[in-house]
């Protein structure tokens, strides 16, 4: 039997490892597809290939499908998420400046202290931030901006500047930048240039946060139902595969070749594994949960995650809260994962959408198998969403 050809974009990131496994270990191949994996130089340009047809599959950042099918980013096009491709991954950095104005103001450089660390920067900035992020649509910046909206009092003026991930070490080293936030393993990056230091995980404000989905066009789901599902299909088994420690090598290994992210094994090693060097010469930290690709139903595409992604978007860019979480929420598409993983003996939670933040502590939850337990997902600001 030929096998199908799908052209897949993705920006150079470790948590794009769920299409490049699915490729190299021939997870796909299994399913009779064959992956064209064609690597993006920024956000925009994978958004207007994926809208326009170029591309059939594509690694997005988890609000891009929702921005674009309000039509807030690119041609307005539906887009929908079956699956979630990556829990968590971000990492906050400032400066190497900042950073030294923060530890002489006494900042500990504790990586996990969003509190504290705020209080740290606001002392030791020097008028507004420019703040780097890789996309307006990102989840990079709806951190930020949820983090900054609940410290109280001594908020500094920002300014967000969209900066490709590959390019932010660089613009952070040239001081165009102040702060950024960013996936790996380009925080790394910065530290190992000696551009910047790290100072927070994105897992830090909110414990579990989808970051990037597998966006793909809606009339092309509708007209390929069967690709659509074998498609899934490779990439959950891959994504099982990059959760199994004992891969963690290998999976280095075949993320760093050249024609994936061309960069050494020891950066995007601290991803998978969640020790986090913050800055050069010190001890790596431990971040629990710093990566997720499947463990505690991490490719599940919650409903309710949708719509925290869209009241964000509705709350920055002045749209009408209801009406904006009515039509984002829909981008996510539990019905498809049912559809297409439950046959595959995947467990399925029993809910598609739960209260966001709820849960302090691990959690097991109604599923089809009986044997899921959630992560904390808990807002560093103590509060809960439900839509």
């Amino acid at each position: 039997m030929s096998k199908r050809h799908l052209n897949c974009g993705y920006v150079p990131l470790v948590d794009s490892a769920p299409l490049i496994i699915a490729r190299e270990l021939k997870f796909a191949s299994d399913e009779g597809l064959e992956l064209n994996l064609l690597r993006q130089p920024s956000w925009a340009a994978l958004r207007d290939l994926l809208a326009l047809g170029h591309l059939d599959a594509a690694h997005m950042l988890s609000p891009m499908p929702i921005a674009m099918t309000l039509g807030l980013s690119g041609v307005k096009c539906r887009i929908d998420a079956p699956m979630v491709l990556s829990v968590n991954g971000d990492v906050f950095g400032v400066s190497s400046d900042l950073a030294a104005r923060m530890r002489a103001n006494g900042w500990s450089g504790i990586f996990q202290d969003p509190l504290g660390t705020a209080a740290h920067l606001m002392s030791a900035a020097m008028g507004p931030l420019r703040v780097g992020v890789p996309f307006p649509f990102s989840m990079h910046r709806l951190l930020f901006e949820y983090w900054f909206a609940g410290i109280d009092t001594g908020v500094p003026e920002f300014e967000i500047i969209t900066t490709p991930p590959p390019l932010m070490a660089d613009k952070v080293g040239q001081g165009e930048l102040d702060m950024f936030v960013v996936g790996e393993p380009w925080g790394s990056v910065a530290v190992d240039r000696g551009a910047g230091e790290l100072i927070l995980p994105g897992c830090a404000i909110w414990a579990v946060s989808p970051e990037k989905v597998l966006g793909l066009r809606h009339d092309w789901v509708e007209e390929h139902p069967d690709v659509t599902g074998r498609l899934m299909r490779a990439i959950y088994r891959a994504a099982d595969w990059l959760d199994t420690p004992d891969n963690q090598p290998l999976a280095c290994e075949i993320l760093s070749r050249s024609e994936h992210l061309d960069l050494p094994d020891e950066a995007i090693d601290r991803a998978l594994s969640g020790n986090i060097v913050t800055r050069p010469g010190v001890p790596a930290q431990s971040v629990p949960g710093f990566l997720k690709f499947q463990r505690g139903a991490a490719t599940f595409p919650w409903r309710s995650q949708a719509a925290w992604i869209s009241a964000q978007i509705a709350r920055i860019h002045g749209l009408d809260p209801k009406q904006t979480i009515a039509e984002g929420q829909s981008v996510f598409r539990p019905d498809l994962y049912r559809q297409h993983l439950g046959g595959a003996g995947v467990d399925l939670p029993g809910a598609s959408a739960k209260v966001e933040g709820a849960m302090r502590n691990r959690t097991a939850v109604a599923s089809r198998h009986g044997h899921m337990i959630l992560a904390a997902d808990a807002f560093f600001d103590g509060q809960i969403f439900d839509f």
